[in-house]
């Protein structure tokens, strides 16, 4: 991996030299030259003796262009200046913003939504004079070859509604279940002549378990096994007399019951019949089931109980066994989502990359509700949107290094 990403780089270079530096002006003849910083912090347009100052303003608000116009380097008050200001996106998306004065600036009708990336084209009248200017602003973007979008198995899909299995992780032991569980004695008291199996053993359903000799006949009779199961418990050998209760225990361990632990709130999601993933603690065995039971008690420490049945035919599961869960609570249709391997942060925002031919940008996102695989997108990202799936983290590294900046 480190590989691919010092050869992502290094054929990257002569791309990202190639590019235009955020904020770069593009006059009318596209010749490229270093931005002037106005007082405000802002981008400084120049013409003559008018000139503008382009400023990004997010304080308190959501993100909103004030602009300052000067002649001579003196304010100008903003009620003499006729503005708009036209944001060209990468997806060829127009947002054009109209300007009304107030104080000493002019303030736009339009949110900037992020990412503040995109070609700008400003026009401005002030004192019967036209002025123009056309420059670059943009941040997160980066231009790739086709060749090395191959070499760096960059991957991307289409953003889609996608219906989300929502799941609640509990966790909990293997228990045996009450009604697998056979306890076996003698039906006539007397003495045990022979006990035929030992603890561990498996048997079958009227499988002979033991002999004793009634003491009132005098008559040996024989004691089987009431199912199939194994011997998980052996009180008695022979020369015992029968009276001393449970001789044998034999327990059905093809399904087992699963105690889950939770705490009050996760237990209101739940009810009977919702499917369980059960997974041991080093993954690697897993089996599926239903809830059972949902306890209407409380435990001492205010732990809230519930159950699932699995299979355990391989014997897989023993009782005693601590486990995790993934109870399936909800199938959420989601109107739009993105794979979470293609989630990166930006500037602390979530984000994914978009891809437009071989330019790939960022796209801040307000996520929602998750599954193992997708989450949801609120906010962010258009429908359709080719994003990147796999590899995204090359793409954030070259934004990175690159410098890019949220010149406001």
């Amino acid at each position: 991996m480190k590989f691919i990403t010092l050869l992502f780089s290094l054929l990257l270079l002569p791309l990202s030299m190639s590019l235009a530096a955020p904020g770069h002006d593009h006059a009318d003849s596209h010749e490229h030259e270093e931005p002037v910083e106005g007082p405000h912090g802002g981008r400084l347009l120049e013409s003559g003796e008018f000139s503008l100052e382009i400023t990004f303003y997010e304080q308190g608000v959501p993100p909103e262009l004030r602009v300052y116009a000067f002649e001579q380097n003196k304010p100008v008050d903003p009620e003499q200046v006729e503005l708009m200001v036209t944001l060209v996106r990468l997806d060829g998306e127009q947002n054009i913003i109209d300007f009304a004065a107030e104080a000493d600036y002019l303030v736009g009708d339009t949110i900037v939504e992020e990412p503040h990336s995109f070609e700008v084209v400003v026009e401005a009248e002030y004192q019967g004079q036209s002025y123009h200017w056309h420059y670059d602003n943009f941040e997160g973007r980066s231009e790739i070859s086709d060749r090395l979008i191959k070499l760096s198995g960059i991957e991307t899909e289409n953003a889609s509604p996608q219906t989300l299995s929502i799941s609640n992780a509990l966790y909990g032991v293997v228990t045996l279940p009450e009604d697998r569980q056979y306890r076996v004695n003698a039906p006539y008291p007397g003495i045990i002549e022979s006990v035929l199996v030992k603890t561990g053993d498996k048997v079958k359903k009227g499988q002979v378990l033991l002999t004793v000799r009634n003491q009132a006949t005098l008559q040996s009779y024989s004691i089987t096994s009431p199912a199939n199961g194994e011997v998980t418990q052996r009180n008695a050998n022979a020369g015992d007399h029968s009276d001393m209760g449970n001789l044998l225990q034999i327990s059905d361990l093809s399904r087992v019951w699963v105690e889950l632990s939770m705490f009050p709130a996760d237990i209101e999601q739940l009810r009977v019949g919702l499917p369980v993933q059960v997974n041991d603690l080093h993954q690697h065995e897993s089996a599926e089931g239903t809830i059972s039971y949902i306890s209407p008690k409380m435990t001492a420490g205010h732990i809230a109980r519930a159950r699932a049945e699995i299979g355990n035919a391989k014997g897989n599961w023993r009782p005693g066994m601590h486990i995790n869960a993934e109870v399936m609570v909800e199938q959420y249709p989601a109107k739009l989502a993105v794979k979470r391997s293609a989630i990166q942060s930006f500037r602390d925002m979530p984000v994914v990359f978009v891809r437009y031919g071989n330019t790939f940008e960022v796209r801040m996102l307000t996520l929602g509700k998750q599954d193992a695989d997708y989450i949801e997108v609120l906010s962010g990202l258009k429908p359709g949107s080719e994003y990147v799936t796999t590899n995204s983290f090359l793409l954030k590294a070259e934004v990175l290094k690159a410098g890019a900046t949220h010149d406001h």
